[in-house]
């Protein structure tokens, strides 16, 4: 059970998403387009989590991708959905405040 809550929240080995960020990695918020609009970071890329699945062909399997939500719950989601369709390298950023500081 802890296993599964440190998965879809994002608990782990610390991870400087900030080094992930400034190397190239591609920031994916999986809010809502209305909650996307109502403040984001810049250079995120909005793909709401219902749609993920079949917007797979906007992301590479081989970059580095940093999910991000309103909680941490859907990035976390995403996450899981990501790393089923066979991307590697894909990290829970959890709420998007938080890696906006």
């Amino acid at each position: 059970m802890l296993e599964l809550l440190k998965n879809l929240f994002g608990f782990g080995p610390k991870v400087d998403f900030k080094a992930l960020l400034a190397d190239g990695a591609t920031l994916v918020d999986v809010r809502t387009p209305a909650e996307f609009k109502d403040g984001h970071i810049k250079g995120a890329i909005n793909l709401p989590l219902q749609t993920l699945g079949s917007n797979l062909n906007k992301l590479k399997k081989d970059q580095v991708i940093i999910t991000c939500c309103r909680s941490g719950s859907r990035s976390g989601m995403a996450r899981r959905q990501l790393q089923a369709a066979g991307y590697t390298q894909v990290y829970n950023g959890g709420p998007w405040t938080s890696l906006n500081a």
